[in-house]
């Protein structure tokens, strides 16, 4: 008898927040070894420690350690294939140690760091954006520097986050009595739906086609670009 072929091992960091829980479900889904990254402050928020529950009912297996902590850090990437990390992307910076351990260790097909929105060496976008798309850019060019094989998914916007309330700043809800239009008005936009997102993601792990591209995302389409 034919022995199977071992799948790739995926470890999820970010397991816990909106995407990322998509992420470990799918990889769950396609047969992955799947690895998530737990902090300890997780275990004690009721709808994280609910979601890692589920997680690790569904064959999930928790790693307590988190991006600050280089031996937790080097012990999770040594078990794994792939890395696969989705925290906010206020936190882009907090991938440098990340980055550290997976070119020491060697052993990291595919990282995929924490994009998952507009490709920031493309956009341009003044005072609005808190520095997200320059603090991405430049964890791009650390992963080139160190030749980190890599794939970037750019997925454009989150229908979940901005678009219930029409992107108005500081609002978690429609406008009733006036909306902010930016520019002219005449910008497009492209929403897609987070379940999307990680399915397209997980599907790429293994996709040779991927290896050290920019994968965009609109709906019902994936293109790759160098």
């Amino acid at each position: 008898m034919v022995p199977m072929e071992e799948k790739t091992k995926v470890l999820i960091i970010g397991a816990t927040g909106r995407l990322g829980y998509h992420l470990a479900q799918f990889s769950l889904q396609f047969g992955h070894p799947t690895f998530i990254l737990i902090r300890d402050s997780s275990l004690i928020d009721p709808n994280k420690a609910q979601k890692l529950n589920f997680l690790s009912t569904a064959g999930a297996i928790p790693i307590k350690g988190s991006l600050d902590d280089e031996q937790s850090l080097t012990e999770a990437v040594k078990q794994v294939d792939v890395v696969i990390c989705s925290i906010p992307s206020k936190q882009a910076l907090d991938q440098k140690l990340l980055i550290k351990v997976i070119k020491e260790s060697g052993c990291i097909k595919k990282f995929f760091p924490s994009e998952f929105g507009v490709d920031p060496d493309k956009i341009q976008i003044t005072e609005l954006d808190n520095q997200f798309y320059s603090r991405k850019a430049e964890i791009r060019r650390l992963i080139e520097a160190e030749g980190i094989p890599y794939t970037y998914i750019c997925c454009n916007l989150f229908m979940s986050y901005l678009l219930p309330w029409l992107a108005q700043p500081g609002l978690k809800a429609p406008p009733r009595d006036k909306v902010t239009i930016f520019g002219d008005g005449s910008t497009k936009a492209v929403f897609v739906k987070d379940v999307d997102v990680a399915a397209c993601t997980i599907s790429a792990i293994d996709d040779p086609r991927t290896l050290n591209k920019t994968v965009s995302e609109t709906p019902g389409e994936c293109l790759l670009h160098e």
